[in-house]
Order: C-alpha cells, then sequence, then structure tokens
C-alpha cells in the first residue's frame, strides 16, 4: 500500500488523500453500530461509532483482513455539529480501534439512516495483498 501525498499539500490530519494498493480487494455494506443481535447498546454517536468501526473489522476479518487493509472508508452521520462536538473522543475512539491507519476518508451528513436508532453508519474498501 502506498499514501499518495501530492508535493506541496499540507499533511492532512487523521485520514490520506489517496491510497494506492494491489491485492484482493474486499467491500463492506453499510455497517452500523449495533451489536451481534442487533441490537443499539447505546444512544452516543462515540460509542456507535466505536461499534461500527468494531463491526467492519469483523466483517473484513472474515476474509483475513484488518485495519492496516483498508483503504477507503465512508461515513455518514446524521448531525455533523454532533460530529464535530466530538472530535478528540472519536480520533481516541479511532485510534483504539483502528490503530494508526489511516485510509482515504470521506465524512458526510445525511437527513437519516434505515436504522432509527443509528447515528452513524459506515462503508469500508480494504485490499489483502496477495
Amino acid at each position: 500500500m502506498k499514501v499518495l501525498q501530492p508535493s506541496g499539500w499540507a499533511r492532512p490530519s487523521g485520514y490520506a488523500n489517496g491510497i494506492s494498493a494491489r491485492g484482493r480487494t474486499i467491500f463492506t455494506a453499510g455497517v452500523i453500530g449495533w451489536d451481534d443481535q442487533q441490537q443499539f447498546r447505546s444512544p452516543n454517536l462515540v460509542e456507535q461509532f466505536a461499534q461500527a468501526l468494531r463491526n467492519v473489522l469483523l466483517v473484513l476479518a472474515e476474509d483475513g483482513a484488518g485495519p492496516a487493509h483498508i483503504v477507503r472508508l465512508t461515513v455518514y452521520v446524521i448531525d455533523m455539529a454532533s460530529y464535530r462536538a466530538s472530535l478528540g473522543d472519536m480520533g481516541a475512539t479511532w485510534r483504539e480501534v483502528m490503530g494508526r491507519n489511516y485510509p482515504a476518508m470521506a465524512l458526510v451528513e445525511v437527513k437519516s439512516l434505515v436504522e432509527p436508532a443509528a447515528l452513524v453508519e459506515i462503508e469500508a474498501t480494504a485490499v489483502v495483498e496477495e
């Protein structure tokens, strides 16, 4: 995997501008922050974010991938103001669950998600070298 950082650009914090990778590609569906019984344990954004990240890793592990293999992540939140207010905790949660792997990412505010109690949904793309 290679991080793509155009010369002269300021280095981004918490994500990569681009990633180049070669290997077996794994895509997740939109993954939310509920448990294995499809129950939400918390109405808190940071806690749902942590659970959604753990759920993404569980899906990727089914084909031998982990945090270091994630090359692209799209995060959907229903309240950007809540996200911004939680940035410190979100960053700490990221490092706890994902380590220091920072893929190419996009974060988008959406009006709602399919599950009414969901505050965040994550889609991931991983590449496992063969």
